[in-house]
């Protein structure tokens, strides 16, 4: 059920990291109109980089999940090699839950800000007045989603290492090896 349950939390987070990207190309694509309008007519549009800025942070939490399935994050690893191979995945296992512990506390501190900002009301201070919700509550999500990812990768590690399966440990939260990075990059 867990294995079931982290496969489909990992197309999720192909789709959100799609998502995040497909902002990130509207938002390329509405600065440069904003550029060629100043240029070439002396117009602007206004804004084109207050929500490209938005765009950047949500894009940003809706693909950390990703990256967390592709171990992409980066990591400090220099020691690894010196450290017997049957204590990587222990190693392993205690930096994803400090990653994902220091996440849950970027989450608490993102909630606490989205809930004063719902209560207040509060807008952006330019001239396009936006709710600051509107940006700040897709970006909570893609957090809420990262720690939960983590935390599902977690359990399932453990599950895996309680039952001998070193490999299969390595494959979820280990550092990749240099075939496997090879391989990202060939395909």
């Amino acid at each position: 059920m867990l294995e079931r349950l982290l496969n489909s939390t990992r197309t999720l987070s192909l789709w959100l990291t799609w998502l995040g990207g497909s902002l990130i190309v509207l938002s390329a694509f509405l600065v440069t109109t904003e550029v060629f309008l100043r240029k070439v007519f002396n117009v602007s549009i206004g804004g084109a980089d207050e929500i490209s800025g938005y765009a950047f942070g949500v894009a940003t939490a809706l693909a950390l999940s990703y990256a967390l399935f592709e171990r992409a994050h980066i990591r400090v690893d220099a020691m690894l090699g010196a450290i017997p191979k049957g204590l990587h995945g222990i190693i392993n296992l205690f930096g994803m839950i400090m990653l994902i512990s220091f996440a849950a506390v970027i989450v608490y501190n993102v909630w606490s800000l989205v809930a004063d900002t719902l209560d207040n009301g509060s807008r952006s201070i330019t001239p396009m007045r936006v709710p600051l919700a509107i940006p700040q509550i897709p970006w909570l999500l893609g957090w809420m989603f990262f720690v939960f990812s983590g935390a599902l990768l977690c359990l399932v590690a453990l599950k895996r290492m309680m039952a001998g399966d070193s490999d299969g440990t390595q494959d979820l939260i280990g550092v990749k090896s240099l075939d496997e990075q090879i391989e990202d990059e060939t395909v």
